[in-house]
């Protein structure tokens, strides 16, 4: 699992053992009447996320068991425990979100939208976010980007969720600012053996698919893009792209719908206020997720299923986007 999530996950793992050590060792010193360790330090190692290797070096070398201030030292085992499972449930329930958007096919097409995994693993293999998209049947799926992590990159297992979606669906993808970051003879290859699987890379280009277009923009022409005139009216345009603040450029350029993400739904979802930050550092963005009119031209956001730096989620779960366009 390599994420921003299990930064957090290595710290407890650590910390935990650490304090286990340090209660070991400060029970060991006072029968030898060696110099101590201070109780403050215990409890500090208690309080900074080893709640659970202070209780069970505790209970193991029979230490500080009957001083009274090192009663809070169960209470935070279990509130430690609580919180672990809370940040679990929220960064690995997977839940799907659908929209409809009209642009006037004579056959429906559904499309599911993959956004920001950055190296999430859900199931063995991705075999749980893998179920989830079969179980749609869509007729395309799409991958807005960041599909990798620049924090623990692993090319291994996001070429693991590319192998099980081909199957399912033709895949087409776009870059975000992570492959960006990545650019170079590992990202090349990685794009290459992406092709080699039958991905469809859309950076700066397009493909008339019949009744629509479909076209994408990479990442690092968000700036100043030239790859493509406008498009006309004569077919609807699905766009991809990573960034949603680029609205006025998928304006000018034609589009009908946008699919992006990025934001990450503001990582902590206020009730009521919405999402606290975006990637940008911008307090409480608009729209920090779903589905927003800009006169005419529909831009779907979507929450996307990994982290990167932030490692966390807060009422904010990793989320498939599910889209039927008539």
């Amino acid at each position: 699992m390599y994420n921003g999530f299990m930064i957090l996950v290595y710290y407890l793992i650590l910390i935990n053992v650490a304090a286990f050590i340090l209660y070991g060792a400060d029970k060991s010193f006072a029968k030898k009447g060696a110099r101590r360790i201070p109780e403050r330090t215990l409890l500090l190692w208690a309080w900074l996320g080893g709640s659970i290797g202070a209780f069970l070096g505790m209970r193991i070398f029979h230490h500080k068991t009957q001083k009274p201030k090192f009663k809070v030292v169960p209470v935070l085992m279990v509130l430690e425990i609580v919180i672990c499972g809370i940040c679990l449930y929220q960064n690995y329930h997977l839940v799907k979100t659908e929209y409809e958007v009209n642009l006037g096919l004579s056959e429906d097409i559904k499309i599911i939208q993959v956004s920001d995994l950055h190296n999430q693993v859900f199931g063995i293999g991705e075999s749980v976010l893998l179920d989830q998209i079969a179980a749609e049947d869509p007729d395309i799926i799409v991958v807005t980007g960041d599909i990798v992590d620049t924090t623990h990159t692993s090319y291994a297992i996001s070429l693991q969720f590319i192998e099980g979606a081909v199957k399912i669906a033709p895949v087409y993808y776009v870059t975000g600012n992570h492959e960006v970051r990545l650019a170079g003879p590992a990202m090349d290859k990685f794009i290459a053996d992406m092709e080699s699987l039958g991905v469809v890379i859309l950076d700066d280009k397009y493909i008339d698919m019949g009744e629509y277009v479909l076209a994408g923009i990479a990442d690092v022409s968000l700036e100043d893009f030239d790859a493509y005139d406008a498009f006309d009216d004569s077919k609807p345009v699905i766009m991809l792209a990573h960034e949603p603040q680029y609205y006025e450029l998928y304006q000018s350029l034609g589009a009908d719908l946008v699919l992006a993400g990025h934001y990450h739904g503001g990582q902590i979802i206020i009730p009521g206020v919405g999402g606290l930050m975006s990637p940008e550092l911008d307090i409480l963005p608009k729209p920090y997720e779903g589905l927003t009119d800009y006169a005419g031209m529909t831009l779907i956001l979507s929450r996307g299923l990994g982290n990167s730096v932030a490692p966390v989620r807060i009422n904010n779960y990793p989320e498939l986007v599910v889209i039927e366009v008539t």
